[in-house]
């Protein structure tokens, strides 16, 4: 398995980005955050992405360098649409209107609809963060043939649907971002190109039966679904990202209009809170600090917090090159080919 210096990485992914349209300064951000979620240990939000994303917009399906506008809403309420540009230049746009908003008023309402792939919804959690806000979103996702089934359900009616929140904590912030289903659809995929199994539970077969065989969604045959997570209360969530980051914002709800449709499309309803408006901002700092001191207590230190997780994996893998699947690296390697790009070295050969 490859190993590639995460600054490399990051360059190469620009300059194919670059290739298809996008200016230097968004393909430089749309390549960080990618890059970002392979450090972070997301490979289902990373770099594997990349070819399809080039496919996506060489098809027009993208729109490079999209501004996003406002559609509705006035004051403190905003919904954009963000014209199909790359979500992680238009979810960027709409997350720095909320943080500058909310300073100014204590509270955005934030919605984004008609955008390309947000991405990792932890990255908006951690921009507000770092101005010291605290943050909440929904997304729901429109693209193709839905792949979440329902508790209860035996094939797709939904998307993986993240809920994130995000609370600023000095350098170290609480961002709690996950997918309703019981993986990320990307980590089948992940799971898929590297010839292994999903956990127990993840998966079901187009029959309705249990699976652990990535292949159930990639591979030849019928086509089966992700389950949610935890049950009921998964599916729950997810039902709710469909409401509120679909049919609220007005960027719709599945089953799609057009199944076939390779983009993936987007929308995203959510708040960013400035804590200082709701009483003192040392006490609440206070008591973040001594609620997550007293449950790591429990342990011996071995409790970890929301982003711990990732943070140590960004540390090894910038120290020792972000691994990447045979698959994806082949993958990556052939559209920079394809596009005249040069490759950069590996840190260890491919197997």
């Amino acid at each position: 398995m490859p190993r590639i210096a995460d600054t490399d990485l990051t360059a190469l992914v620009a300059a194919l980005l670059e290739k298809v349209g996008s200016a230097p300064t968004e393909a430089a951000q749309v390549a960080a955050d990618l890059v970002a979620a392979n450090l972070k240990g997301h490979d289902s939000h990373g770099v594997q992405l990349v070819p399809r994303y080039i496919l996506n917009t060489e098809e027009g399906q993208i729109t490079p360098n999209a501004t996003v506008t406002r559609a509705f809403g006035e004051g403190p309420i905003g919904v954009f649409d963000g014209h199909m540009g790359f979500g992680q230049s238009t979810g960027r746009q709409v997350t720095a209107w909320a943080i500058e908003t909310a300073k100014a008023q204590g509270i955005a309402m934030l919605g984004i609809r008609n955008t390309h792939h947000l991405g990792r919804i932890g990255a908006y959690a951690e921009q507000a963060a770092a101005a010291g806000m605290i943050s909440l979103f929904f997304v729901n996702a429109v693209s193709g043939p839905p792949v979440v089934s329902p508790f209860g359900g035996m094939d797709g009616r939904m998307g993986t649907n993240p809920v994130c929140i995000g609370i600023p904590k000095g350098e170290a912030p609480l961002i709690l971002d996950f997918a309703t289903s019981a993986i990320a659809v990307g980590k089948v995929k992940v799971a898929f190109n590297a010839g292994k199994q999903v956990p127990p539970g993840a998966l079901i077969t187009h029959l309705g039966e249990p699976s652990t065989d990535p292949a159930v969604i990639y591979g030849p045959g019928p086509r089966g679904a992700l389950g949610p997570f935890g049950a009921h209360k998964g599916y729950g969530l997810a039902l709710i990202c469909e409401i509120l980051g679909g049919a609220l914002t007005g960027g719709g709800t599945n089953p799609p209009a057009d199944p076939a449709r390779k983009a993936i499309v987007n929308g995203m309803f959510g708040f960013v809170l400035d804590p200082a408006r709701m009483g003192s901002l040392p006490a609440f700092a206070a008591e973040v600090e001594g609620i997550c001191r007293y449950v790591q207590e429990s342990a011996f230190g071995h409790v970890l917090l929301p982003g711990d997780p990732e943070r140590r994996t960004a540390h090894r893998r910038h120290d020792d090159g972000i691994p990447l699947d045979d698959v994806t690296w082949g993958d990556l390697v052939a559209t920079a080919t394809r596009l005249g790009v040069p490759v950069p070295a590996t840190l260890e050969p491919a197997a």
